[in-house]
């Protein structure tokens, strides 16, 4: 079994989706065996997709103008959703100063390190922290099913426990965050998510908890969600099933796991 020396919103949220597939995935690291969502390749196509307009994102905002950029949407969606960014951008991101694109921040908890890396993060004149994360979901999901994922609450956490660098060494109250998820296709309808003391303890003890919990784990339960396995990669270990889920809902339920190329030293973070 390997050695887990970080977490992450993505392992997290397969831990509380099925402990199971957190094991085989981030434990004894297997290789996926079993195709996610239908039609595969359509699917396949559409996260590469979203993972390109990322790029293209970052590549704007740390300073390549967006004509060029324009250029590098070669798609029918990368079109699309970059004509959407644009006006957002121009009335959503201009106004905000200390911009931080493809930020890191890391933090202790309990054996292990927290890693949140955040698409952008900028502040206003009014010393609040937007954290924005660009989505390229094909169905609007709830607010209720947003507010309830992992990502929206460590995101915040992690930027009152370890953003202080982005403070003058001062941490931010989380009051003063905001988490707001951007729609490629919904670009009108994004979902914004405020903070406070209460939430944060809240989602503070939580990790923790779990910190505590997973290294003492004897055992990795299977969900008993039964309708959730027909997304996940490791079905077949568990018989649970050959055929993949359809790929809208899929991408709802499943996102894949950052790849973080560690190195603690240029990561902000808690200082003791």
């Amino acid at each position: 079994m390997s050695e887990l020396i970080a977490l992450s919103q993505s392992s997290l949220q397969d831990y509380n989706d099925c402990q199971r597939r957190f094991e085989l995935r981030y434990l004894q690291q297997l290789a996926y065996p079993a195709i996610e969502t239908e039609p595969a390749l359509e699917n396949e196509k559409h996260q590469k997709e979203g993972e390109y307009f990322h790029r293209l994102i970052q590549q704007h905002l740390i300073g390549i103008p967006a004509e060029q950029i324009g250029k590098l949407a070669n798609t029918e969606n990368l079109q699309r959703w970059w004509e959407n960014f644009m006006p957002f951008n121009q009335t959503g991101l201009d106004g905000l100063s200390h911009q931080q694109t493809e930020l890191t921040l890391s933090a202790p908890l309990g054996k292990f390190r927290l890693l949140a890396k955040y698409d952008f993060v900028g502040i206003g004149d009014d010393g609040r922290v937007y954290i924005y994360d660009w989505k390229t979901y094909r169905k609007r999901p709830k607010n209720e099913w947003l507010a309830t994922r992992w990502q929206t609450r460590i995101y915040r956490a992690m930027m009152v426990q370890a953003g202080m660098h982005l403070n003058d060494g001062r941490p931010f109250e989380p009051e003063q965050i905001e988490m707001i998820y951007w729609f490629a296709d919904f670009p009108t309808e994004s979902a914004r998510f405020a903070y406070n003391s209460a939430q944060f303890k809240r989602d503070w003890d939580a990790l923790v908890r779990l910190a505590d919990e997973i290294p003492a784990a004897s055992s990795f339960p299977k969900t008993d969600e039964v309708a959730k396995c027909s997304y996940c990669p490791y079905r077949s270990y568990c018989n649970r099933g050959i055929k993949a889920g359809d790929g809208l809902d899929a991408e709802l339920e499943t996102e894949a796991e950052e790849l973080f190329d560690i190195n603690f030293e240029q990561i902000g973070e808690i200082e003791f």
